[in-house]
């Protein structure tokens, strides 16, 4: 009888193990975080199944991929801006801009200015920008790029952590109407930023969005709007944005004074090192006017 039972519990152990498969796919551990676990079959670039994923982009179910709006790029542009009163943009462009959650204004009806910046790349202004603005207690939007995320994600950190807004100005800065008729594409320049923010903060991106160069079109709305964002254009902005052609400090003070007015979005670049030398100067001049300085989620 022993013989016997010695003798089942022998063949049991061969088929158990004869039935055990080896597998190259590693299993996460309860404890370990997953992007941590490693995905064979992943390209070279990517090193974690949360990179994998989130580089995979797919259309929204709320977007019609077959809606019939043009993909005609417009230009942004404003009237003139002249008395403190807010400037005016033509009637078809607002219509635009009213059916598609789109702004160039604020409350007209407060002296409140929205202070935004534009991030494609640094020279070194930044820092001192931001030495300013938390200097005045003044909070801004920053519109960044892929470039500027992953070059300079210690800026990127301390604007969230001061209390700005770091805001999506598109992957690759490209004119968003050139990316409006292939959604997978135009998709990606919002997500994959997203996805960079979020690896270095840990944070979802405020859904405001900065068509690059200022260009767009009534489709380019309806998909910003369908991805969850408000598109932000500007009241003000004037010729700052060129490295080697700086405009004096008098006219940039000059004419930041003379423009202002209530609700106005006030666009400026960072790579001006003239905007970084009056921008103290100026905050503390509108703000002896009556202005305060609002945040984009003010805007309705």
């Amino acid at each position: 009888m022993k013989k016997l039972i010695a003798f089942f519990l022998a063949v049991l152990l061969i088929s158990s193990s004869s039935c055990k498969k080896v597998s190259n796919k590693p299993e996460a551990v309860p404890d370990t975080p997953i992007s941590q676990v490693k995905e064979p079959n992943l390209p070279k670039t990517l090193n974690s199944v949360h990179n994998y994923t989130a580089n995979k982009t797919f259309a929204p179910s709320n977007i019609d991929t077959n809606v019939n709006l043009s993909s005609k790029t417009i230009p942004w542009g404003l009237g003139p801006n002249k008395n403190h009163v807010p400037p005016l943009i033509p009637k078809e462009h607002k219509a635009i801009l009213d059916k598609y959650s789109g702004y160039y204004l604020g409350d007209t009806s407060q002296k409140v200015i929205y202070l935004t910046f534009d991030e494609g790349y640094e020279v070194g202004y930044t820092s001192i920008i931001l030495d300013v603005l938390k200097a005045n207690d003044v909070k801004a939007a920053f519109f960044v790029t892929g470039h500027y995320i992953k070059s300079q994600p210690e800026l990127i950190k301390r604007m969230v952590k001061e209390g700005h807004l770091v805001c999506n100005h598109s992957l690759n800065h490209p004119s968003m109407p050139s990316k409006a008729n292939n959604i997978h594409s135009f998709t990606k320049e919002f997500t994959d930023l997203e996805n960079l923010f979020k690896e270095i903060t840990g944070l979802d991106m405020p859904k405001f969005f900065r068509p690059p160069k200022g260009e767009f079109s009534e489709k380019v709305l309806y998909l910003t709007e369908k991805l969850g964002y408000k598109t932000v254009f500007w009241s003000f902005a004037y010729k700052d944005w060129i490295v080697d052609e700086q405009p004096t400090e008098k006219y940039a003070h000059d004419k930041i004074m003379s423009s202002a007015h209530n609700g106005e979005i006030m666009l400026l670049h960072a790579v001006s090192k003239t905007n970084a030398n009056v921008l103290d100067s100026v905050i503390k001049d509108l703000k002896s006017q009556g202005y305060r300085f609002g945040t984009l989620y003010e805007l309705k």
